[in-house]
């Protein structure tokens, strides 16, 4: 039976968690494999909106089991802060699983990230400063501090010491900032240990029996393509693997159990943090976008930065992940505007390009190539299939299906759940 994968195809904050929820209650698993809290999506259910950062969306899904990955960092007081947010709002949370395998932010890897930020200055890459870069840095290092760590005093004493020999020598001499205790970072990790115990799973193994069961995997992915270590916007990226490739190393699951591919991209595009954007808007376009957009970060409350659809980067995406179906968020967002622009291809230092550059000196340098559609003004928040769009709005949709060559089966035309077109069944 299948495992289906969500991706974000831009740089992030697609709407990747409506997308997840929309498919909620017709699969049996929802995987988080990447990333941990620094990112974060917002769903919208009878008018409640619910803000996750480090869990997955499936858990305001009744009958969902709720995974966190292998391949996620978890910063424990924020766990459990979260489930006790949501539990607080009658949602049930007791079932969630979490793996053992996954690797541990500590409060060492936060004042490193926040404190390394300060020091790149015009330089900085632009993180949350929730310590998910160092936390990563730690595991490619060996050495993280995994979730089954905390289940073995001496093993945690001698790791959390191994690492405070090499931080604090960063922390005093480089930083001039004040050595931290290891007997009070293993004290304070202990302290969430038998809340945890009875999450912990070999999360490889339930989500390899699920499968051989017949039941269906939903992995959602954190950050975005453009995001990736690998085939982001390097060094402005995140520290994790957010492609569908990502998928299968931070979960355990095998490539030939995916089935599908969901990429999910906005009507126009947004970025937060720094790094090349090609279609940014730096005037009253792109404050429109980010008013009506609500276009602030669901973690941080950055304004993002916004900009026009980017065909290029939708095709990368396409490519990269292998996407079989895009799902199009916030096309309401773009109602009311007589004409809308979207990019089709670069000119890099005066030729012109159709796909994303190989270097990050030529992105940097790209500037877009657009082409205008006609804008439409009817207030699309109602349709629920596609003839009820107006002409313009199909043309668009179609323009931007043929520009990313997958199909757009999915059409989000507001925050509500049930504020969707779906043109093709993402699971049949």
């Amino acid at each position: 039976m299948p495992a289906v994968v969500i991706v974000g195809a831009q740089w992030g904050d697609e709407g990747k968690g409506k997308a997840t929820d929309l498919l909620g209650e017709r699969v049996d698993y929802v995987v988080k494999f990447n990333g941990g809290n620094n990112a974060g999506h917002t769903v919208v259910i009878d008018g409640e909106r619910y803000a996750l950062h480090l869990l997955p969306s499936g858990i305001l899904s009744p009958g969902v089991i709720p995974v966190i990955g292998n391949g996620v960092v978890i910063d424990p007081g924020v766990l459990f802060g979260e489930l006790e947010a949501l539990n607080e709002r009658g949602i049930d949370t007791s079932e969630l699983v979490v793996s053992s395998n996954a690797h541990l932010v500590t409060p060492y890897h936060v004042v490193l990230d926040r404190v390394t930020e300060r020091f790149l200055g015009k330089a900085r890459i632009g993180t949350t400063g929730r310590g998910i870069g160092p936390a990563y840095a730690d595991k490619i290092s060996r050495l993280g501090i995994r979730v089954q760590d905390l289940f073995d005093e001496k093993i945690l004493q001698q790791k959390v010491e191994g690492a405070l020999d090499q931080k604090n020598q960063m922390l005093v001499k480089v930083y001039n900032r004040r050595a931290m205790s290891a007997a009070d970072l293993v004290a304070e990790l202990l302290s969430y240990a038998d809340r945890l115990r009875p999450m912990v799973q070999d999360t490889t193994l339930l989500l390899g029996n699920a499968l051989a069961a017949g039941k269906t995997v939903l992995l959602e992915g954190g950050q975005a393509t453009m995001l990736d270590v690998d085939h982001g916007t390097y060094p402005f990226v995140t520290s994790s693997s957010a492609t569908a490739g990502g998928a299968c190393t931070g979960s355990g699951i095998p490539p030939t159990a995916i089935t599908r591919v969901i990429g999910i991209v906005k009507a126009y595009t947004t970025r937060v943090g720094e790094g090349p954007f090609p279609t940014e808007l730096l005037d009253e376009s792109g404050e429109r976008l980010r008013s009506v957009g609500g276009e602030y970060g669901t973690t941080t409350g950055r304004p993002r930065r916004c900009g026009w659809f980017d065909g290029p980067v939708a095709r990368y995406s396409a490519r990269i992940n292998g996407i079989t179906d895009f799902v199009l968020t916030k096309l309401d967002v773009l109602s009311g505007l007589d004409q809308v622009e979207v990019c089709v291809g670069y000119d890099v230092e005066g030729t012109v390009v159709s796909d994303v550059p190989m270097s990050q000196t030529e992105f940097h340098h790209a500037k877009p190539v657009y082409q205008t559609l006609p804008g439409w003004s009817e207030d699309i928040s109602a349709a629920r299939s596609f003839a009820d769009l107006p002409a313009n709005a199909q043309t668009y949709v179609q323009f931007i299906e043929d520009l990313a060559g997958a199909p757009v089966s999915v059409i989000g035309v507001g925050p509500a759940r049930d504020q969707t077109v779906v043109r093709r069944d993402l699971l049949s």
